[in-house]
């Protein structure tokens, strides 16, 4: 049985003098999820936007990346799949 799915995420950069605010947004149709990220840049570092730009959406990312694997692991473990006290790895599926 083949079933294909598409999400989008939407980022949503903002930038204040020296820190750029990234919000990371995921509508599964069934749930939401969000993450959050941060970047600062140092009075004395030259003025690139991109390089903000790219610290603040990859940590908001990566806060959703956890937040969405929280809620799989949690969804496995309600239909008792899994061994008790192990956390998965970040990455694919471990036999």
């Amino acid at each position: 049985m083949e079933h294909t799915t598409e999400w989008r995420i939407r980022v949503n950069l903002t930038e204040d003098g020296e820190t750029t605010k990234a919000r990371a947004v995921l509508d599964t149709g069934a749930a939401s999820f969000t993450g959050q990220g941060v970047a600062h840049r140092s009075p004395e570092d030259t003025d690139v936007r991109l390089i903000g730009d790219e610290f603040a959406a990859g940590r908001a990312l990566r806060e959703l990346g956890e937040k969405l694997i929280g809620t799989a692991e949690r969804d496995v473990a309600a239909r008792g799949a899994g061994p008790e006290g192990r956390r998965s790895p970040m990455y694919g599926w471990e036999p």
